[in-house]
């Protein structure tokens, strides 16, 4: 498959960038340079949740399995796109709303295994108003679940509601990664993808919580 038909989907690792609230700071800082060592290396410090990333279900449920035990497979396949732009701060959104968001205003019985939110609140990461993201109705995760979702998609900071003071209710994330079943956040440039599309999430192979990944459209 050509390059041209694919679509990068995921926020860049840069130094000091955004994350959620209590989670550890990026920092990219130089370890050997060129000049003085003869090669380049970049000293890393992030959290396993940084950018573009997936949760395992071990990262909101004790004993849940980590990401050693996730495989690939479960990160590549169909997905449904759900368009909800123009969502107000803090909107939360359901069914009614997923199902308007489709071609024929409808919500399958069978859903395809992967399905990604597009609240176009990704163009705010980096902002203050990306704290105040739309959120998913526990309600509908629970339904998208029963549908055939095993991969939830979100391009905000996450699905639940987010407190720049801190949370600890995180009723969807107890919801899917309950379920052994996996959350993908800050998920970016989801505008203009068709409502059906074969997308796949590529995570640094870290046998914990969760891992950064490189999202990836892939378009005929």
């Amino acid at each position: 498959m050509p390059p041209s038909s694919m679509r990068d989907l995921s926020h860049p690792i840069v130094d000091g960038m955004t994350v959620y609230p209590g989670d550890p700071a990026v920092r990219l800082s130089p370890a050997l340079e060129i000049d003085r060592d003869g090669v380049a290396v970049t000293a890393l410090g992030l959290g396993s949740h940084t950018g573009t990333h997936v949760d395992a279900p071990a990262h909101a449920i004790a004993g849940g399995r980590t990401m050693a035990g996730v495989a690939l497979a479960e990160l590549v396949g169909d997905a449904f796109v759900f368009h909800l732009e123009g969502l107000a701060d803090g909107a939360t959104y359901g069914l009614a709303e997923l199902a308007a968001a489709l071609p024929d205003g409808a919500l399958p019985d069978a859903l395809p295994p992967i399905a990604i939110i597009h609240t176009g609140w990704w163009r705010w990461f980096g902002d203050e108003r990306a704290l105040r993201h739309p959120t998913l109705d526990p309600a509908a995760a629970a339904e998208l679940v029963a549908r055939g979702v095993h991969v939830l998609a979100v391009d905000t900071l996450s699905p639940d509601p987010t407190d720049a003071a801190g949370t600890t209710s995180f009723p969807v994330h107890e919801l899917v990664l309950g379920a052994d079943h996996l959350i993908v956040e800050n998920v970016a440039g989801l505008e203009g993808l068709p409502t059906r599309v074969r997308v796949g999430f590529f995570p640094l192979r870290l046998g914990v919580d969760g891992a950064p990944v490189r999202a990836v459209a892939f378009l005929e």
